[in-house]
């Protein structure tokens, strides 16, 4: 009963209006290389993703519409063409306005560690506004805040955090981790031209690296990576190589 009226709630959210073409046009350029339908998409994305997140300004950052739909319209550019439940256990998108320091654990020790953006399973991202809007508007370097952490959100849907989103079956599982297995080896081994050397952190850290280069070089990952490209066109429903090439 829940998930129905829930369902009417977003098809009624999508339908409205849309006040932010301004925003995208000045922030985020990319949209404009979307197909007509799939900006339509993507649009009623953003509006049931502001209906649903919260958003909060954090070390004295006052909290806009600009930052809200930049940031909406990147983490919704992973959701075109997919079955999507909206980042179902994200509750909060926390926004500092550049790096930010927080605390973390290095065996007994606590120490400062300067950061640009984090994901906590499930319930919060948080992000430095000039890192996601700089990648908002240079969308061709692989390297993408928002994307980066939402695409960790998506990694967490299965429960688990190992760089293996939620797939159809067991067969599909089973050819993403002999691809992603082979491209992590060889990422750590000889590092890349596309794909930022970060990814060889771990295998999650690889899915969010491999996540940005598959949206801003599509091209490049295609050509050097065709399997890994391959995967992820399966995956995300779609092919920016083929977009920005049309």
């Amino acid at each position: 009963m829940f998930k129905w009226l829930r369902d009417i709630h977003r098809s009624k959210v999508r339908a409205q209006p849309f006040r932010h073409d301004a925003i995208l046009e000045k922030n985020v350029p990319y949209v404009a290389k979307l197909a007509p339908e799939e900006r339509a998409e993507l649009k009623g994305h953003i509006l049931v993703f502001l209906d649903e997140k919260n958003f909060e300004g954090a070390g004295g950052l006052e909290m806009t519409d600009e930052i809200r739909v930049t940031i909406a319209a990147q983490a919704c550019l992973l959701l075109l063409h997919r079955d999507t439940d909206y980042y179902p256990g994200l509750l909060s998108i926390i926004v500092y306005p550049s790096t930010y320091v927080a605390k973390r654990h290095e065996g007994l020790l606590e120490k400062d560690h300067a950061l640009l953006g984090e994901s906590h399973a499930f319930d919060r991202v948080v992000v430095a506004w000039d890192a996601a809007k700089q990648g908002a508007k240079n969308f061709h370097d692989a390297h993408n805040v928002v994307l980066h952490e939402f695409a960790h959100q998506l990694d967490y849907e299965d429960g688990l955090y190992d760089g293996t989103p939620q797939l159809p079956n067991r067969t599909a599982i089973r050819t993403w981790a002999k691809v992603f297995s082979a491209e992590f080896k060889e990422l750590s081994e000889h590092g890349d031209s596309v794909l930022d050397s970060y990814g060889a952190e771990n295998s999650a850290e690889f899915f969010a690296v491999a996540t940005e280069a598959f949206f801003e070089k599509p091209v490049q990952l295609r050509q050097k990576h065709p399997e890994l490209y391959a995967q992820l066109v399966s995956y995300f429903k779609q092919d920016p190589a083929e977009r920005l090439t049309r």
